[in-house]
């Protein structure tokens, strides 16, 4: 099977060989078929299997088969959950878009809304943006959502999950009914799938790969660590295997520059990322760390999803996330596109049950390590992470401090113009998080 035998056209072919791919992902074999039908689809495959491409191409040649104005209204959306995704969902679209007429963009927040606003008013045929901006913008009339003709929601559970229903509520009832969905995401619970059903029409379900599963190629080590001895312990496993290319996940924002600041003092070049920091400090990591001029990148789960590290060999658990859905999208920064990958763990006595509820999900038991000199010899008692279960909406933390733990109500959605989320047990509705 070739991306010409799936039916794209010879300029969308070019551009995709001309980034070295020959064969089409599973993901993108069974999806683009169904999207160039016009076809609702609801898609599941682990990260760093080329979803992005799986709906970027078929949509692409949909907006060339399609005569349009002169003057370019938007035609299609693209929400994502964090400004570093959308960021990277729109360097895809301009690579495959480079030999058609198409003109895309992104916006999100964190930066001057000026030249987002000039962008969009010259006229844009693809838009790809984060939610909190996005309605910025249609707010200051800088945009319309009125010929939309395809709605795309890249890790769509994230974003549920992430506080942004009501934001995504709003969007859709400025939309037209007619128009194509698209769901795309690293893994789907089954509430997600059922409100999936109220915002896609007769959906064609796509899996490449079981719920909750991690990529072949990825090893997972677990070391029992105490957990005064944790940044010690990091600074050994990165110094004697001389680690070059290193993403470390912590729980906490301030967590995340405390150990970012140990490790510079121990003479290892890091930085961190997460919500607190400005858009151009991400920015700055980000870049600094793809081109290898820092080793070490220290993030909350912000930077868990869709952040495209290619061949990045190791992600530490510094802290285990509390919610074991976590884990799997953390790791998954790892093992990408068929590479392998390793993916270790430093866990403390009171993670212990994190542990357990990590292999649950993943019906996978991982093994335990314990190196001499760093034993666990901390006995508080573990902490059972109350309303994390598979699919909840509950208290979370998100990898970002006290603002994972603000309670959010559960989506509803109704057709193609939704009902505002219920706000059960509270009268007034959650603060939006602005990415």
């Amino acid at each position: 099977m070739t991306f010409k035998d799936l039916g794209l056209s010879p300029p969308l072919v070019k551009a995709v060989e001309e980034k070295g791919y020959t064969k089409p992902s599973p993901i993108q074999e069974k999806a683009i078929p169904h999207i160039l039908a016009g076809k609702d689809i609801l898609a599941s495959a682990q990260t760093g299997t080329g979803k992005t491409a799986g709906f970027t191409l078929p949509v692409l040649q949909h907006l060339v088969a399609t005569r349009h104005p002169k003057y370019r209204p938007l035609r299609v959306l693209v929400l994502t959950p964090t400004r570093e995704l959308a960021a990277q969902v729109q360097d895809n679209v301009r690579e495959y878009s480079k030999y058609v007429d198409i003109k895309s963009a992104v916006v999100f927040g964190g930066v001057n809304a000026k030249p987002q606003i000039a962008t969009l008013r010259s006229g844009v045929d693809i838009l790809v943006a984060t939610p909190g901006r996005l309605l910025d913008l249609h707010d200051r009339k800088a945009l319309s959502f009125k010929r939309i003709e395809v709605l795309i929601l890249d890790e769509a559970d994230r974003m549920l999950d992430m506080g942004f229903v009501r934001d995504i509520n709003k969007i859709i009832s400025y939309m037209p009914a007619e128009r194509q969905n698209l769901m795309f995401s690293a893994t789907f619970s089954n509430d997600i799938k059922k409100l999936a059903s109220g915002i896609l029409r007769n959906p064609v379900s796509v899996e490449t790969a079981p719920q909750n599963s991690t990529a072949k190629k990825v090893t997972h080590k677990v070391y029992k660590v105490d957990k005064s001895k944790k940044t010690e312990f990091t600074i050994k496993l990165i110094k004697d295997g001389n680690w070059n290319q290193v993403l470390i996940f912590t729980r906490t924002k301030h967590g995340a520059n405390k150990l970012t600041e140990k490790l510079v003092k121990a003479g290892i070049s890091a930085a961190a990322i997460h919500g607190n920091k400005s858009q151009g400090a991400r920015t700055k990591a980000l870049k600094n760390f793809k081109d290898n001029s820092i080793k070490i990148l220290v993030a909350t789960d912000i930077a868990a999803r869709g952040l495209d590290i290619p061949l990045l060999p190791h992600v530490v658990n510094f802290e285990l996330p509390n919610v074991p859905e976590d884990y799997v999208h953390r790791i998954g920064r790892t093992g990408r596109a068929g590479a392998a990958g390793e993916a270790i763990s430093l866990v403390c006595s009171e993670e212990s049950e994190y542990q357990s509820e990590i292999e649950k999900l993943l019906n996978e038991k991982l093994a335990s390590t314990i190196v001499a000199g760093f034993e666990p010899t901390d006995t508080d008692p573990p902490k059972r992470a109350a309303s994390q279960s598979k699919g909840s909406f509950g208290k979370k933390n998100k990898g970002g401090g006290s603002q994972g733990n603000k309670p959010k109500s559960k989506p509803h959605f109704k057709g193609n113009k939704p009902s505002e989320p219920s706000g059960r047990g509270r009268s007034n509705p959650p603060k939006k998080k602005r990415y």
